[in-house]
């Protein structure tokens, strides 16, 4: 009965989290497709939240059907006269609409559906999805920085792990780190974030030891961590630990909601900026792709951040507040995520729509049929495959396959 009762606390803290996160960013991008499609006169059929069997659904004075579906893992915004899966249909599809449109409901019908608006109106309407995305990150970080304020901590070295290649390279602690490969630092995180996406690259440190200025150089190699949010994961270490060992190591100031707008807009570059070079890197064979993560990854992510912020000291208002905060967070990053993978160039995304329109805008006549359908096909191998190898990656860092060969054995 005990491990019911933990199973079930489990998918609690873990499920309802990411369903409730994942529910709120999947509606703010549908509606900025909805927004922006409404903005245009766009006939519109049916906003879903959700995908599979209808829970709940309710038709407003403007013909539009709003429901809930079963599965809160997605949504959409059917447009009305979408003829097949990937809403963009060729040359001799748009005639035998317009044609049915003409003879159903007069001449000049056809301007309110979605396919006979300008190549540019579609491809806002396409793109507000992302942007919708974006938008909300940066709404929530603007509340996060307005709350917490900058807190800056200078990379200062607290320890040192011995035989560890921060070791060899003569780093000591109270080293205060100030630049690396020739490029400034001020905060601990930078230093962090450049020594994760540097493995097996030799990195340059300006360091400042008391008076004097050194020049040392560490290689980054991989370790394998017990991470408390995303589990078993290898990522690369030097072996030293940052942290303010003096009172000027530490610098705190509240922000007003415009500078902390502008800190949530320079977050939401420096996050796309670490998805691309960790992209880049995976494709080019430098990086294994552990920090990826699937469904499992973000759900498990989503209760990590859950159990830490409720584990800290202080009552329950304190434990509240910081919940919300650290949901804030992680809400704004899943939005980002959400948002970039949106815009890949892959045709069963946002992205695919754009590229064919951006097509269409040069030859002055849609995608052939036979293209689109091809491409629609390459492009959910393409999700399946990304998805498979994002879970993949979930399972062995939640060290399942672990598990399941102790049940073997």
């Amino acid at each position: 009965m005990n491990a019911i009762f933990d199973l079930l606390g489990s998918l609690l803290v873990h499920v309802v989290p990411f369903v409730l996160v994942l529910s709120i960013i999947v509606t703010i991008h549908e509606l900025g497709h909805f927004l922006m499609a409404r903005a245009f006169g766009v006939k519109i059929d049916q906003f879903s939240l959700g995908f599979g069997k209808r829970l709940w659904s309710r038709t407003d004075r403007h013909g539009v059907e709003w429901r809930v579906a079963a599965l809160p893992l997605g949504g959409y915004v059917k447009f009305s006269g979408d003829l097949d899966a990937s809403s963009v249909p060729d040359q001799a599809g748009l005639a035998e609409l317009k044609s049915r449109l003409i003879a159903e409901q007069g001449p000049g019908a056809e301007r309110d559906y979605f396919h006979f608006k300008p190549i540019w109106q579609r491809a806002l309407i396409v793109a507000a999805g992302p942007a919708a995305n974006f938008i909300l990150a940066a709404v929530l970080f603007t509340v996060l920085f307005s709350v917490v304020g900058e807190q800056i901590v200078a990379p200062r070295i607290a320890q040192v792990v011995p035989g560890t290649p921060a070791a060899e390279a003569g780093f000591r602690r109270g080293d205060l780190i100030t630049s690396i490969n020739g490029r400034a630092v001020v905060e601990a995180a930078e230093v962090t974030q450049k020594v994760v996406l540097s493995a097996n690259e030799p990195l340059t440190f300006g360091v400042r030891r008391g008076e004097e200025t050194l020049s040392l150089t560490a290689t980054p190699e991989r370790v394998i961590e017990q991470d408390e949010i995303a589990g078993r994961v290898r990522i690369a270490r030097i072996g030293m630990s940052l942290g303010p060992l003096v009172r000027s190591d530490f610098s705190y100031r509240p922000l007003n909601p415009l500078e902390a707008l502008q800190r949530g807009v320079g977050q939401i570059g420096a996050t796309l900026n670490t998805t691309l070079t960790y992209l880049g890197r995976i494709f080019t064979g430098r990086e294994s792709g552990d920090l990826l993560s699937g469904p499992l990854g973000i759900a498990k992510a989503a209760g990590g951040a859950t159990q830490q912020a409720l584990a800290g000291d202080g009552g329950a208002g304190i434990k509240s507040a910081n919940l919300a905060l650290t949901l804030l967070q992680f809400a704004a990053l899943v939005s980002i995520g959400i948002g970039f993978v949106n815009l890949l160039p892959i045709p069963v995304l946002d992205g695919g729509h754009l590229m064919f329109y951006a097509y269409e805008a040069v030859a002055r006549r849609p995608v052939p049929a036979r293209v689109q359908d091809a491409g629609f096909r390459v492009g959910l191998a393409l999700l399946a495959g990304l998805m498979l190898f994002a879970t993949w990656h979930d399972l062995q860092k939640l060290n399942l396959f672990a598990f399941l060969g102790g049940l073997a054995s």
